[in-house]
């Protein structure tokens, strides 16, 4: 990378999660390049200093670093495809969105042909983790280029785990993870729904947890909104329908029966069908 001049960082995504990773890489000094397949999502970070472009080659011309947070596997292949004519050889690529493990093991591959170090780089949290710069990075890839990597990381997250040197590992970690925040999000959803059909405030279910062994401040996040009737999305029911399958595939592979997961998936999908994609992952009380 040139010493000369800042360090340039090439965002394509600009969502609920990429916007606000990409005001927090300019605020700790990082020349900002931005795309998203809506652009006005894009363009509206130019007040923030960050400069938008209109095709991901544009935005990728001239980076040091690459970092994809986009919905699903096949998006960031075929953005870093149409990306290809500008990647520099030895540029770095933090791919940060949740893909399962074939679609790591694509993407990896993908990395190898455009001679890029990849770095795979799922982040655990959500819209407000995000704009406080408080994701947890599980990172795992070479050790060669992580010094180089990891004021990028630093600058979005609050701590950086490097799971292996092995592209994947993290991965295969956040799926574990993403198993665990589904379950604690619809055995919420289903507490308060019986209580609700059984002619109990759901109130009073918070209240009797509240400072006990089973409460957490995620609990207390989604209970809120429940409670409140307030689903803007922090993490939506489509990414969670979309992480949820990935989630059973990988248990699938590894021979594990995920009985919870698949009944959760199941759920998240009647949310799915009655139109609440859009809203919060919290949703799930309304399926």
């Amino acid at each position: 990378m040139s010493t000369d001049r800042k360090t340039t960082v090439a965002l394509l995504g600009t969502g609920l999660i990429g916007a606000p990773v990409a005001r927090n890489l300019h605020k700790r000094g990082f020349t900002v390049h931005a795309w998203n397949r809506s652009s006005a999502k894009a363009r509206a970070l130019a007040a923030d200093g960050i400069l938008a472009f209109d095709s991901p080659t544009d935005t990728v011309r001239d980076a040091d670093i690459i970092v994809t947070v986009l919905k699903d596997g096949p998006t960031v292949h075929e953005v870093i495809q149409a990306a290809a004519p500008a990647l520099a050889k030895g540029a770095i690529w933090a791919q940060l969105s949740t893909v399962g493990i074939e679609g790591t093991d694509t993407l990896a591959a993908l990395a190898e042909r455009h001679s890029l170090v990849f770095y795979d780089a799922p982040v655990q949290g959500t819209r407000q983790p995000a704009e406080q710069a408080q994701l947890v990075v599980l990172a795992s890839g070479p050790l060669a280029q992580r010094n180089a990597v990891q004021p990028v990381f630093d600058a979005i997250g609050k701590r950086t785990l490097w799971a292996s040197e092995q592209t994947g590992a993290s991965t295969r970690l956040k799926l574990a993870l993403n198993a665990w925040a589904f379950a604690l999000t619809h055995g919420l959803a289903e507490s308060l729904a019986l209580a609700r059909a059984l002619g109990v405030d759901p109130a009073l279910v918070v209240d009797v947890i509240t400072g006990g062994p089973m409460d957490s401040g995620y609990c207390q996040a989604k209970a809120a909104a429940i409670l409140a009737g307030n689903y803007a999305a922090s993490f939506s029911i489509a990414n969670a329908a979309k992480d949820a399958r990935l989630v059973i595939e990988a248990a699938a592979q590894s021979g594990v029966r995920l009985d919870a997961a698949q009944a959760g998936l199941h759920r998240f999908e009647r949310a799915l069908a009655a139109g609440h994609g859009d809203k919060d992952m919290a949703a799930s009380y309304l399926a």
